[in-house]
C-alpha cells in the first residue's frame, strides 16, 4: 500500500465504514456502497475522518 494513491471511506449496507484505496473504488461500482467520502491524501487522514464520522453517528464502530 503506497501513500502516493488516494484513499476513500465507503459506507456499506451494514453501516460499517471501510478505508479502501482509490483504485478499488473507481474500478467498480458496488451496490453495497451507500456513501463515499474522499479522496484523502493519506491513510492517516482517512482514519481521522472515519473517527469523526463514527462520532457523528454516520458510521458504526467496527
Amino acid at each position: 500500500m503506497s501513500d502516493s494513491q488516494g484513499w476513500y471511506i465507503i459506507k456499506r449496507n451494514e453501516g460499517n465504514c471501510d478505508i479502501v484505496p482509490s483504485q478499488q473504488v473507481e474500478s467498480q461500482e458496488d451496490s453495497n456502497i451507500l456513501e463515499r467520502w474522499g479522496p484523502f491524501s493519506s491513510v492517516e487522514d482517512a482514519i481521522a475522518r472515519r473517527v469523526g464520522l463514527i462520532r457523528a453517528g454516520k458510521c458504526k464502530p467496527v
